[in-house]
């Protein structure tokens, strides 16, 4: 108990109204983060709420007349840990993404002299950020407080899905609110197109901005009400407009009650002289500020700040008490912060009455479905929503029946890339969007196979997208053509082959043999002679003076050859035979996790940093993700189980910075969820996990159809990390792979642990998982 509390307090992060309760949301570390980037938010939110109110700790712009501000990706999400000042508070955020948005209605509480300006970390005084100690940080599930020194302000914030809620205890009778509309995350000169504020009575405001950012046109409607009356407000419009019509009549910077401005910072004075604290409820919307308030009311209504902390806690315990594990106290806040990372994103995107604004940026309304947004597909669709299909199905659900609306709406007819705030952003490569619909499928989870189908199958046919008419003329893409050739051709035949597969269960047998063809595609990029993926130009030829090392100039995005050639999750023994056969995929693979790769192949990569490395192994990536389970498909899975703890143990800390790279909406830490409870969806799409070894001696879980599954591993530890057998519920298991339907049906697994392998465990062609093919013959 008392290391528990002593660790945490040392990190600043535990919040202590709640921390006494000992439940599993008192397990979550919201600081922990990623090696050098802090591509974490720490402050409050609710599972998959829309609001996720942290402290942004510089503005350093994305760039500067156009020129790339390389510090600014330390600031993806808006919080460096290691940095000595806070902006402010803003109500949205992404979670460990490797590129940034967002960062809206930042609200900064200070006293004495009146200032509008951020300022400079250099410099804080001159602007209205504050110095702050973590020694005075505590954060938890649904909760973060702070000291702002420079004003001795105490600051605490809380969260419903869709208002952010502060609480202010100012030193002084002059209490004052900045209310910053021109801040954003990965700002630069002109993302705010426009913003305006009216100040509707001495409590409320309402108002909107429009940004131009990652996602292109981002309405954002709020509804801010106070807990004491207005004093007195202003503002400033820092870029002076040229023409001001006949509103240059009245006196507008001073309480004048319509604000309007592409770069407007406003003010807001109260009497605090009797009460001290000043509570602001900030309500967000993308359909207008009337759907604001209306979330408002029915959110936080009535509802005093205590209360909100009190319910977002235990909105929390209610999804990580799902799960119950024996383990060190270490291990138990990693675990469940990493629980707690799998449901950050996705996000509601509605108002509470069902409306939302839609990739044609017209107001729909959801017709028995919960509307999400913020889907990173390229990373999620391999662990994130496979594990939300497990743990959380009706949630995925609707993720799944809001990317369909997403490509309704599309002009393209596309399911979304990667889909921030009602705008497409087009980030990364393949349409990953399909094997999410596929999984969700073959699990039963989603039942409308034919909308999907066609949904799936519009997706892959846009020609003009990424040179999808080169690769469906040729099989691939030419490496003149694109500089992500190779890997894309080997995403689009993954993706290709999760459209055969639910293809086949739809009962479309035309469609299923077109794509049965297109999933082999990934044969036309394989250079036999190298064994390797390689890029090929229009004519057939491949590049000769290739280095399947190197990251940059060879046609894989974010990643090499030696990672990307084992990304076919669907036709395991045919990429076997490709590279020349189990012996030498064998040696691949041990040769990937025992190289080293020297800094010059990655030194120049923002995504891949030497903390996320094994070898050549990049684990802070997630083209990898799936590599260390391909051992199961060869004469040596045991190997699976010694690499997977392997990983978990060097790249999973309880740590300021205890991540080994981005955790990209989730993915990252579903990987881990998966990993520790002993099993993998390599190839999302199928039904299969493929069997590792569990990491806890004993892990519970409740399952959404209301079994439980016990997973027990008896003396399970580093040198004790050899499966020697499995029972579950009473029999002898053999394979290595589990169906989604038979984890469903819970009871009790059985594994017996050894400090040496059992090598004739899964020998058998019957115990492996799924291949396409069994090999090119």
């Amino acid at each position: 108990m008392f290391r528990k509390i002593y660790f945490c307090l040392l990190a600043g992060l535990l919040s202590s109204p709640v921390f006494a309760q000992q439940k599993a949301v008192d397990y979550v570390n919201p600081i922990i983060g990623t090696n050098g980037m802090g591509h974490t938010f720490p402050g409050a939110c609710v599972p998959f709420g829309l609001i996720q109110l942290s402290p942004d700790t510089d503005t350093i712009p994305h760039n500067v007349n156009g020129e790339y501000q390389k510090d600014v990706y330390k600031y993806c999400a808006g919080y460096q840990y290691s940095d000595p000042t806070i902006v402010g508070f803003s109500h949205t955020h992404l979670s460990g993404t490797g590129h940034s948005d967002l960062g809206d209605m930042l609200i900064m509480p200070t006293v004495g002299e009146l200032k509008l300006n951020p300022g400079r970390a250099s410099y804080p005084d001159e602007g209205y950020r504050s110095r702050y100690n973590h020694s005075t940080e505590h954060a938890s599930a649904g909760y973060y407080e702070v000291e702002l020194e420079d004003y001795q302000i105490k600051a605490q914030l809380t969260a419903t899905p869709r208002v952010g809620i502060h609480k202010y205890t100012y030193p002084s009778s002059d209490g004052r609110i900045v209310l910053d509309l021109d801040h954003g995350i990965y700002n630069y000169d002109g993302k705010v197109l426009w913003s305006h504020l009216r100040v509707e009575n001495d409590t409320l405001l309402t108002g909107y901005r429009i940004t131009n950012g990652w996602a292109r046109t981002n309405y954002t409607y709020f509804a801010i009400s106070f807990s004491q009356p207005i004093k007195d407000y202003g503002y400033v419009d820092k870029k002076k407009p040229v023409y001001t019509g006949f509103w240059r009549r009245f006196k507008m910077d001073r309480n004048f009650p319509e604000i309007g401005g592409r770069a407007v910072v406003s003010y807001f004075n109260f009497d605090t002289s009797s009460d001290k604290e000043l509570v602001v409820k900030v309500a967000l919307s993308a359909v207008s500020t009337e759907g604001a308030l209306k979330n408002l009311l029915a959110e936080v209504g009535g509802k005093s700040f205590e209360q909100v902390v009190a319910e977002a806690s235990e909105a929390w315990n209610e999804k990580l008490e799902l799960f119950e594990i024996e383990g060190t106290e270490d291990q138990k806040a990693m675990f469940y912060t990493s629980l707690y990372h799998t449901m950050i994103n996705p996000s509601v995107y509605m108002d509470v009455d069902g409306y939302y604004r839609g990739l044609d940026h017209n107001v729909h309304r959801a017709d028995g479905f919960t509307n999400y947004t913020i889907f990173s597909l390229w990373d999620t669709y391999r662990a994130e929503h496979p594990f939300l299909n497990l743990v959380t199905p009706l949630q995925n659900a609707d993720m799944v029946k809001s990317m369909i609306a997403h490509q309704q709406q599309s002009v393209h007819k596309m399911l979304p890339v990667w889909s921030l705030m009602g705008n497409e952003n087009w980030c990364m490569s393949g349409y990953h969007a399909v094997p999410v619909l596929a999984d969700a499928i073959a699990k039963k989870v989603v039942t409308e196979k034919e909308a999907a189908l066609q949904a799936m199958v519009e997706t892959s046919n846009v020609d003009y997208y990424d040179h999808l008419d080169d690769y469906k003329k040729l099989g691939y893409i030419p490496f003149e053509k694109s500089s992500t050739a190779v890997s894309s051709t080997l995403e689009f035949a993954y993706d290709d082959w999760t459209i055969y597969q639910t293809a086949l269960l739809a009962g479309k047998e035309d469609v299923a043999k077109e794509y049965y063809a297109r999933a082999l595609n990934y044969r036309n990029v394989f250079d036999k002679k190298r064994g390797f993926a390689c890029p090929r130009d229009a004519k057939g030829n491949f590049k000769s003076d290739f280095d399947p090392l190197q990251t940059h100039g060879e046609g894989f995005i974010e990643g090499n050859s030696w990672n990307f050639s084992f990304h076919v999750p669907h036709d395991v023994y045919g990429v076997m035979d490709l590279m020349g056969g189990e012996k030498v995929f064998l040696n691949r693979l041990n040769e990937l996790f025992e190289m080293h790769l020297p800094k010059k192949y990655y030194e120049k990569n923002e995504d891949i940093t030497e903390e996320g490395l094994i070898g050549g192994y990049v684990h802070g990536n997630e083209p990898s993700h799936h590599i260390p389970y391909l051992y199961a498909w060869t004469s040596q899975p045991w190997r699976t189980q010694y690499w997977t703890r392997e990983i978990v143990d060097r790249m999973y800390r309880n740590d300021i910075n205890g991540l080994g790279g981005n955790d990209d909406c989730g993915q990252m830490s579903a990987w881990y969820m998966f990993t520790v409870m002993g099993f993998y969806p390599v190839c999302p799409g199928t039904d299969q996990y493929v069997l590792g070894a569990p990491y806890f001696p004993y892990l519970k879980l409740q399952l959404p159809n209301g079994n439980t599954l016990e997973i027990k591993a008896p003396g399970v530890s580093d040198s004790q990390r050899y499966v020697q057998s499995l029972i579950i519920n009473g029999k002898k298991y053999e394979k290595l792979y589990i169906t989604h339907a038979d984890l469903l049906k819970g009871g009790v697994w059985e594994f017996k642990m050894g400090a040496s392998p059992n090598k004739k465990r899964g020998q058998k062609a019957e115990y492996k998982p799924y291949s396409l093919t069994n090999g090119i013959k």
